[in-house]
């Protein structure tokens, strides 16, 4: 039994005749005969049930036709509307993308372009996943989302990836702030004062407390917080310093931004997983940010 065999037993069974069924299926009538006898032989029933007069067939559907068609119309009906979702979404009328951000990324540099998004194509959906860079790898890995934006570090052989942005991190501070005068600082001079941190999962706290173990220095934690203007609030009223993307400073915060000494540079990709397949509406999600980067 196959989808052809029950598209003819519909036709049958609503035209009441192989003649008219033949002519709706654009067949010959022989054809669809044999087709509905391969069909009972197959499931060793009568399907039909045939009396004849001078002009063609009557036929009515016996007990097992009845039933049959009553299954047919249901997974006929199932196929049209799979055939039209994946229409509308090779269209990119219809779908959806998943995509696992870090925080500074989802309330900084993706807005705009989320919105630009939207507007090319208005019937995608678009959930967005905001977190620690740990939170965008772990889904991503657990396919929780169809794509990531995570650090360069964490790339992995099953992962495909472009480059989205390379962006310097900074040191945030007051503008009354010791370090303030200095144009760049030295990783020994910041951890010579108090810090506002991320906490576990941020890939900014991973990397200051590698680069501090590196140098045997204690970091100086005064503050924990995964809330990006919170800590810029903090940092503005010279409670403490800390190290974000030079996106996440604007003039209007009242917070200084200095370079490291040497300079550090954060590689962002945008990932997702070789094996799993990748829809249209994410190809058309990762264009669209690769040529508005």
């Amino acid at each position: 039994m196959d989808i052809r065999q029950l598209k003819h037993l519909d036709a049958l069974a609503i035209t009441g005749s192989f003649t008219a069924a033949a002519k709706k299926l654009n067949m010959a009538q022989p054809a669809l005969s044999q087709s509905i006898k391969r069909l009972e032989l197959s499931l060793g029933v009568t399907l039909i049930n045939r009396t004849s007069n001078k002009h063609d067939k009557h036929l009515a559907l016996t007990a097992e036709g009845l039933v049959l068609h009553q299954h047919a119309t249901l997974i006929l009906k199932q196929i049209k509307q799979a055939e039209a979702q994946i229409r509308a979404m090779a269209n990119l009328t219809s779908g959806e993308v998943r995509i696992a951000v870090p925080g500074m990324l989802g309330s900084f540099y993706l807005p705009s372009r989320l919105m630009a998004f939207r507007h090319q194509y208005p019937e995608l959906k678009l959930s967005l996943f905001e977190g620690g860079t740990r939170d965008a790898l772990r889904m991503l890995q657990q396919e929780e989302v169809d794509i990531a934006i995570i650090t360069a570090q964490d790339l992995q052989p099953d992962f495909d990836s472009q480059l989205l942005i390379r962006e310097q991190m900074v040191i945030a501070m007051g503008a009354e702030h010791p370090l303030a005068e200095l144009p760049a600082v030295s990783l020994n001079d910041f951890f010579d004062h108090e810090l506002v941190m991320f906490k576990t999962g941020y890939f900014h706290r991973e990397w200051i407390l590698s680069q501090a173990k590196d140098l045997g220095k204690k970091p100086n934690i005064a503050f924990e917080t995964n809330l990006i203007n919170l800590i810029k609030q903090i940092v503005s009223q010279g409670f403490g310093i800390t190290s974000v993307l030079e996106m996440a400073i604007s003039p209007k915060d009242d917070i200084l931004a200095k370079p490291f000494d040497p300079p550090v540079f954060l590689n962002l990709h945008i990932a997702w997983k070789k094996q799993r397949p990748v829809s249209q509406a994410d190809r058309a999600f990762v264009e669209f940010l690769m040529k508005n980067r």
